[in-house]
């Protein structure tokens, strides 16, 4: 069994600051990828950043500059950290990992940003 904990979601005015995590455990090795989507009202689910095994980041361009990723390959996690947060970025994150041969995603933790 694999699970995927996640956590740091909450409610938060624009401009400030949210930091998610994300936890893999259970039956899980040689993890390559790991990332977060996610998807807001009445829209489709959509990358927002990744990290690789060796490091590279990938940012989608509406989160450039405000989001950073990292992880801790020991620890088995990956976290976001969210500045200068928008109402636009108000939507359900959803953790994302690969390993050799399988795709897990989390429960999704709610982020909502008030104007």
């Amino acid at each position: 069994q694999v699970q995927l904990v996640e956590s740091g979601g909450g409610l938060v005015q624009a401009g400030g600051s949210l930091r998610l995590s994300c936890a893999a455990s259970g039956s899980i090795f040689s993890i390559n990828t790991m990332g977060w989507h996610r998807q807001g009202p009445g829209k489709q689910r959509e990358l927002v950043a990744l990290v690789t095994s060796g490091g590279s980041t990938y940012y989608a361009d509406s989160v450039k500059g405000r989001f950073t990723i990292s992880r801790d390959s020991a620890k088995r996690t990956v976290y976001l950290q969210m500045s200068s947060l928008k109402p636009a970025d108000t939507a359900v994150y959803y953790c994302r990992v690969l390993d050799s041969d399988n795709v897990y995603w989390g429960q999704g933790t709610q982020v909502t940003v008030s104007s």
